[in-house]
């Protein structure tokens, strides 16, 4: 009688983290509530931690002993996990975010594949469906794991460049043939009475070495351009393969979050990739960026700067400006300054939006997280789809460390690796200002053909500096009137 009690706490448990699960992800959906569902989330996933505890006291006390050991280390590994992300999700800048979420991927697929090695080294998996299942879990795990770590890399800047050599498409193909060809082996050997069951362990090992090698493999070719839709392809492989694990180990919680993390992640790989009007198998079998050294035609008009003074003037006498934030903005950790001069336009009855395109930055939603850092209001953030038309009654367009995502040639050049892509449309406002630190490229490798148009001006220096200029214009103007 006793027994069961903690069964039926480890089952509502269960229940309540999953229903907590599919809650948290609902409200994040939406940028005003998203908080409160990272809370959700957290506790359903402290709920699912709780009852792994309990299982503990839900088995014969025959195996007890040998469970106490295995909570024993389970406890020193949370404390040990749980400590340091708590620790780095203090520290870590905004703009490292999208390294620390490839790296948090990463390791949520190396323990589906973590538990996956558990079931195939200890021969727990049985029947063919089962050891499948298992299989294919680790299969993804391990791909999510060192894939997610060569994206880090690249984030952070440990890897400069992609690593791209003559053939790597068809080595890719073999790794990941020989990898599934050794999968059929242990499936074979462990389903039948023949010699190569002795070496399965061996087996294993390869298969694991195989789906590691193909995730690195995978990911070192792809550029920085590419890594927001990578991480979402690789998030969407985390939970398919904790789902996976979920199945095999009959945990309702594993497969519920799971599969629902793999379903957001596959739907929000699918809408970047629509954004850069890319498939998905163009993001991960081709080079992005090749095109770009194909000749560019010639850009009529010359760079125009102007003082960041004068810009922040003629944007407090304008009725209606829309400001499209980039990476750079993020660089620079200028949010706050941003919104102090949002504020003073808003106090001259200026009516200021923000424009947001889906691949802006290097992370899905990292500039709505950037924006609202700083404390600008939702009702003043729009997505691209539904401020685009504004921008022909705008008085001004100021870009702020953006380029490919406001770049005309999207439009006009047949030959441009960008050629296709939705682009936030601020040419097609009466004056637009960018600001930047130089005359670079963006991630496509080409020149922006919007910087040489009649109705831009370049605004050069970092963000930060520039806006703190803008700033002390517009409040002069005031000391001025007042005087």
């Amino acid at each position: 009688m006793l027994t069961m009690i903690p069964q039926l706490i480890i089952g509502a448990a269960d229940l309540a983290a999953a229903f907590l699960f599919i809650y948290g992800l609902q409200r994040m959906s939406s940028p005003a509530t998203a908080p409160s569902g990272i809370s959700v989330a957290g506790i359903g996933m402290l709920a699912a931690v709780l009852a792994s505890f309990l299982y503990v006291l839900s088995v014969n006390a025959a195996a007890r002993s040998h469970l106490e050991v295995n909570v024993t280390l389970a406890l020193i590994a949370l404390v040990v996990g749980g400590g340091g992300a708590w620790w780095s999700g203090r520290k870590v800048a905004l703009t490292a975010m999208p390294q620390m979420v490839a790296l948090y991927n990463g390791m949520g697929g190396g323990a589906a594949g973590a538990i996956a090695a558990v079931e195939l080294f200890g021969n727990r998996a049985h029947g063919a469906a089962q050891l499948g299942v298992t299989l294919l879990g680790a299969l993804i795990g391990a791909v999510s794991l060192s894939g997610s770590l060569i994206a880090w890399a690249k984030l952070q800047g440990v890897i400069n460049k992609p690593l791209r050599v003559k053939g790597q498409q068809f080595a890719n193909a073999a790794v990941m043939a020989a990898t599934l060809v050794v999968g059929g082996c242990i499936l074979f050997a462990a389903l039948s009475v023949a010699p190569l069951l002795l070496a399965t362990p061996i087996w294993i090992s390869i298969f694991f070495g195989g789906a590691l090698l193909f995730g690195v493999l995978m990911t070192l070719p792809i550029g920085g351009a590419d890594m927001p839709v990578v991480i979402s392809i690789y998030n969407a492989l985390t939970g398919l393969a904790v789902g996976l694990e979920g199945f095999v180990l009959q945990n309702p919680a594993l497969m519920i979050a799971g599969m629902m993390v793999g379903a957001a992640g596959l739907l929000l790989t699918l809408l970047m990739a629509k954004a850069m009007n890319r498939s998905v198998a163009n993001v991960v079998f081709t080079n992005f960026g090749e095109a770009a050294t194909q000749k560019q035609g010639d850009i009529q008009g010359s760079l125009r700067p102007v003082d960041a003074s004068d810009a922040g003037i003629a944007m407090r006498y304008a009725s209606k400006v829309i400001i499209v934030p980039g990476y750079g903005l993020a660089a620079a950790q200028a949010q706050q300054k941003l919104y102090e001069f949002v504020k003073l336009l808003q106090a001259a009855r200026v009516d200021v939006k923000f424009a947001i395109h889906p691949v802006a930055g290097r992370m899905p939603g990292q500039m709505d997280v950037l924006l609202a850092e700083a404390g600008v209001p939702y009702d003043l953030i729009f997505q691209l789809e539904d401020i685009n038309d504004d921008f022909a009654s705008a008085d001004v367009a100021m870009v702020i460390g953006a380029n490919d995502v406001v770049n005309t040639a999207a439009r006009t050049e047949k030959g441009s690796p960008i050629y296709g892509m939705p682009i936030l449309n601020a040419d097609q406002a009466r004056q637009v200002y960018v600001v930047k630190r130089g005359e670079g490229k963006g991630y496509a490798g080409i020149q922006n053909a919007l910087f040489y148009r009649d109705n831009c001006n370049m605004v050069y220096g970092d963000a930060q500096a520039v806006l703190v200029k803008m700033i002390e214009a517009v409040r002069g103007l005031g000391a001025a009137a007042a005087a």
